[in-house]
């Protein structure tokens, strides 16, 4: 494989990014469409994306900062949204709800404590076609149980709604992986690019690393290497998102440093690097330009990016954030974007 100079890949897609708001949203949405034709935006901002209103005027702010950039709108999806308002917001353009256990991750205060307080809600999700993400965490349980005993209530639920299509968002363990292989095809998951290198070694194991640290906290070598086979194995239910999520250096670096790995800057260029690692290049098309388009009903791009082998070094600092493996060399640089034969067309 280290004869490959460049890699010519149909237009990727990520399927789970935060963008941020306000002041921030412009840097990170531009370094997005800088790759991506299509980023799935997740909805946890201060307020959060609930109703169709928000959904229109964050998809209006990200068109103004990115106008490249193809932004598939998410909203927090809570117990207490009505079928009128589910259908003003899959009206306003969203594809998906966003279901956060309450307190696990960034601005979640307000999310569930069982996935059965939405079941209610089904019915009208499955009418609207509406995808449904979970980040995959038990609240009040040990943080490195919480994506395994999530799994028992994802499992029930999917099986019950067998016309309602879930994804498991940033899956980090062997467990997880086995459950969605095991689920119907309604059930997905998306895959990140740190936890496909990264164990939680890497963030404690010598000194302590605030940069790596994210929700779900990577686990153990064993549960990062059937990410590995899951995301090089070709099944269509694994799929890329980056769970890319900025954080100032200074909120990263302090007593209460926030949860998230800014992925966004390295994405690709980094996957291509795990897949050649792996004598896998072939299935990287796949993994990050097909599969989630497929299972959310996308048409797949017809752009092509292409890489080429010319080894650089991340910046140390990008849009105010250490991004994802800062100060490294990095093989593969994202050289073109255009119209033409995609690798595995």
């Amino acid at each position: 494989m280290n004869s490959t100079t460049n890699i010519v890949l149909r237009r990727p897609d990520d399927f789970h990014v935060h963008l941020r708001q306000d002041a921030d949203l412009g840097e990170y949405a531009r370094e997005a469409a800088r790759v991506f034709a299509r980023v799935l935006v997740m909805p946890n901002l201060v307020p959060p994306i609930l109703e169709g209103p928000d959904v229109s005027r964050y998809r209006q702010a990200i068109r103004e900062q990115a106008p490249a950039l193809e932004a598939l709108m998410a909203f927090k999806l809570l117990p207490r949204h009505t079928p009128a308002q589910l259908a003003s917001l899959k009206t306003a353009g969203a594809v998906a709800g966003k279901v956060y256990p309450e307190g696990v991750t960034t601005n979640s205060e307000d999310g569930i404590t069982d996935l059965r307080q939405i079941w209610p809600l089904m019915p009208v999700l499955e009418e609207l076609g509406l995808v449904v993400c979970c980040h995959g965490e038990k609240p009040g349980v040990f943080s490195l149980d919480r994506e395994e005993r999530f799994l028992d209530e994802f499992s029930q639920t999917v099986t019950k709604f067998p016309n309602v299509r879930f994804v498991l968002e940033h899956v980090s363990t062997a467990s997880a992986v086995e459950c969605v292989e095991h689920l119907g095809a309604n059930a997905a998951a998306t895959i990140t690019l740190h936890h496909l290198e990264i164990t939680l070694d890497d963030v404690i194991g010598g000194m302590l690393k605030p940069h790596l640290f994210c929700k779900p906290i990577a686990k153990r070598p064993s549960d990062r290497e059937a990410l590995r086979q899951a995301a090089f194995s070709g099944n269509p239910k694994f799929f890329f998102g980056s769970d890319s999520a900025p954080h100032l250096k200074g909120k990263k670096e302090c007593a209460a440093g926030c949860a998230g790995v800014y992925s966004m800057p390295v994405a690709l260029e980094g996957l291509a690097e795990v897949f050649e690692r792996a004598g896998k290049l072939e299935r990287l098309e796949g993994f990050c330009s097909q599969f989630g388009a497929e299972f959310y009903g996308l048409a797949l791009n017809e752009e092509t990016v292409t890489l080429v082998r010319d080894a650089w070094k991340v910046p140390d600092l990008a849009h105010g954030v250490v991004p994802y493996r800062a100060g490294e060399l990095l093989a593969w640089r994202v050289a073109t974007l255009s119209t033409g034969t995609p690798l595995n067309a």
